[in-house]
């Protein structure tokens, strides 16, 4: 059925201009490949050293009614899988929308993206795909599409963003299916997946009012859901059996400003996460509310020269709790976790090369994680990637700490039309 869908498309797609009114085609074909680094025969894996083989075709379709204010768009991914073997199709984004002088309304899978960080998320609590970050897919598929209803209201003094999610994703992490990854219970294979059932009580709801202040972009932000990122349930500290992965309840409530300053642009970002299911901070397995906050700064120092620097916290409420609560033997959070990024960007050859470094670095995890990367335009339509993931840690219990042994170079090419 696959298939037959490509052919289909790519049949009608070379005759767009015959549909007429707004429809529109757009699309690329992209060849992927990432490869492990400095792996002992002792520490790979069944699959081997690729994290990544891919060939995808994406398609892009856009319209809208000859009167206008109906619209509809469409993207979806035909990929073939060389690491599992297996071809698929990933739906990215499929929605309509509606809108009338200050409404507008979408209906479908969609990407929202909220926050000013750069590869820093603390009001933007819609799901992401790490795996993909860290196995050298483009950035853009870091974020994944959820079925969603969103509503914007728009004025000259303030605007406000609704957004319904009924059916609940979770992030996508580094799993050991392809990833070498730190696992307190190794050794426990019966594990459930507790996902949020799609009830109407369980349905995701965010909000974001927004307007400019004395030149700056302000936002204010509101969630109420779960956390993406789950969190493993013993049947028993001391003897597990059985694991659960459960997505406790999460309300947050954030603020956000971004504008022009000292020669660069400036960005604040800080937000509240109300840890719901255990408000007394007596269950580890149930994370602690938390204050996250980062700022950060970017500026061109010369032409075609940019770089940034953010700084970012997670601050533990009722850390004393945590301690008491954590059993013996498991890694202990700091009360503060604190994070450092750098990205240099550099253009060259009438901007045909982008030259680009992104590094995160945590002096209380004492790990880090460096994305090298070159990009060469062959021409407007061509284009081809270079690029690595360099992780490193002082202890394997770290987020990125965790991922030292799996340093990667990855390639990519891509065809738009």
């Amino acid at each position: 059925m696959g298939r037959a869908w490509v052919l289909a498309i790519l049949f009608l797609a070379p005759g767009r201009p015959a549909f007429g009114g707004g429809l529109e085609w757009h699309g690329f074909v992209q060849a992927d490949y990432a490869s492990r680094l400095g792996t002992t025969r002792r520490d790979k894996l069944g699959s081997g050293d690729f994290l990544l083989g891919e060939e995808r075709l994406q398609l892009q379709l856009s319209g809208s009614a000859p009167k206008g204010g109906v619209g509809y768009f469409a993207k979806a991914d035909f990929f073939r899988d060389e690491v599992d073997s297996r071809a698929d199709v990933d739906v990215r984004e499929a929605y309509l929308s509606y809108g009338k002088g200050p409404v507008d309304i979408r209906a479908g899978r969609q990407i929202h993206t909220w926050g000013v960080g750069d590869l820093l998320f603390i009001n933007d609590l819609f799901p992401k795909n790490y795996v993909a970050l860290f196995s050298g897919r483009p950035m853009e598929y870091l974020k994944t599409g959820v079925g969603s209803l969103k509503t914007s209201l728009y004025s000259d003094q303030l605007s406000l963003d609704l957004v319904a999610i009924p059916f609940f994703e979770p992030d996508r992490l580094p799993t050991s299916s392809r990833f070498l990854v730190f696992d307190p219970f190794q050794q426990v294979t019966n594990r459930v997946d507790s996902r949020p059932r799609h009830d109407l009580g369980n349905t995701e709801l965010a909000a974001r009012l927004y307007r400019p202040i004395l030149g700056f972009d302000a936002a204010l932000y509101a969630y109420r859901g779960f956390f993406r990122t789950p969190y493993m349930e013993p049947d028993s500290m001391t003897a597990p059996t059985k694991l659960t992965m459960v997505y406790p309840r999460l309300s947050a409530y954030g603020a956000s400003i971004q504008g022009n300053a000292a020669g660069g642009v400036l960005s604040l970002e800080a937000g509240f996460y109300d840890s719901r299911q255990d408000r007394a901070d007596a269950d580890s397995v149930i994370p602690n509310s938390q204050t996250r906050f980062l700022a950060g700064y970017q500026r061109s120092p010369w032409t075609d020269f940019t770089a940034g620097l953010q700084y970012y916290g997670e601050y533990m409420h009722r850390y004393d709790r945590y301690e008491a609560s954590l059993p013996a033997g498991f890694p202990k959070q700091d009360r503060l976790r604190q994070l450092l990024t750098l990205r240099l960007t550099q253009l060259l050859k009438y901007q045909a090369w982008r030259l680009s470094l992104f590094s995160f670095w945590s002096p209380t995890d004492q790990d880090f994680y460096l994305i090298p990367e070159a990009a060469w335009r062959v021409t407007d339509e061509l284009t081809a990637t270079v690029g690595a993931n360099v992780f490193g840690g002082a202890r394997s219990t770290t987020f990125l700490g965790q991922l030292d042994k799996n340093d990667n170079l990855y390639l990519a090419m891509r065809y738009e039309f």
